[in-house]
C-alpha cells in the first residue's frame, strides 16, 4: 500500500498530477480542495494516499489532509458512493463542511453537489451519523478561518444558545453569508427568528 508520496509537481492539470519520486512518475488524482493547495510545478509537494485497486485499474488519490483521506475512505465504505462521487464530495465542501451536513441532516445542501441525488444524500446522512463523530474527522482549528467556517462558527453559537438542528438549518440556511463574520451571521439568524 503507498500511504505517502514526497517528490516534485511534475505535472498538473485538475483533477489529476504527476509527482516524480526519484525518477518515478505517480498519476494521483485529486479533490480540488487539495488541487487548489498545491505548489507551482517543478517545486516539491507532499501528499497522503490511498491506492484503490480495481479490475480493470490501480488509483492512487492523493489528499492534502489526513481529515480529507480519512473522510475518503469512509465515503467509499457508502453503498453506492464510489470514488469520483467521493471526490465530487471532497471537492464541493470542506470536512468541516460535511460534517455539519450529516449533523443537521442537510441534503439540500449535498444534492448540490453533481451526481449527488436525494435519495444519495439522505442514505450518506443515514450511513455516516456515527462515522463522522470519530476523532480524525473534525472541523479546522479557530486559526483556520474562512467564509465557510464563519457559518459553521455561526451555527455552532446557535446550537449553544439551544437552537435545536432543522431551525438552525431553516434560520441560517435562508441567509446570504457570502463575506460575513460569524458575529454578522448569528446577529441575522437571531434577528431573524424574533420575527417569526
Amino acid at each position: 500500500m503507498i500511504g505517502s508520496l514526497n517528490g516534485r509537481l511534475a505535472w498538473k492539470q485538475p483533477p489529476s498530477i504527476i509527482i516524480d519520486c526519484h525518477g518515478v512518475g505517480y498519476e494521483v488524482e485529486t479533490p480540488m480542495s487539495t488541487f487548489f493547495e498545491l505548489p507551482n510545478v517543478d517545486e516539491n509537494v507532499y501528499l497522503l494516499t490511498h491506492l484503490l485497486v480495481r479490475e480493470d485499474a490501480q488509483i492512487l488519490y492523493g489528499f492534502a489532509t489526513e481529515q480529507e483521506k480519512s473522510l475518503f475512505r469512509m465515503l467509499l465504505k457508502v453503498n453506492g458512493v464510489g470514488a469520483k462521487m467521493t471526490l465530487a464530495i471532497l471537492s464541493g465542501m470542506s470536512v468541516a463542511e460535511f460534517q455539519r451536513c450529516v449533523q443537521f441532516e442537510d441534503a439540500a445542501l449535498l444534492v448540490k453537489i453533481p451526481g449527488v441525488g436525494k435519495k444519495t444524500a439522505e442514505r450518506l446522512i443515514i450511513e455516516m451519523r456515527d462515522r463522522v463523530n470519530v476523532d480524525n474527522v473534525t472541523v479546522l482549528p479557530k486559526g483556520q478561518v474562512t467564509k465557510q467556517d464563519a457559518k459553521g462558527e455561526a451555527v455552532d453559537a446557535l446550537v449553544a444558545l439551544g437552537y435545536k438542528p432543522a431551525e438552525i438549518t431553516r434560520l441560517v440556511g435562508s441567509l446570504d453569508t457570502e463575506n460575513k463574520t460569524a458575529e454578522d451571521i448569528i446577529r441575522l439568524a437571531l434577528k431573524q427568528a424574533a420575527s417569526r
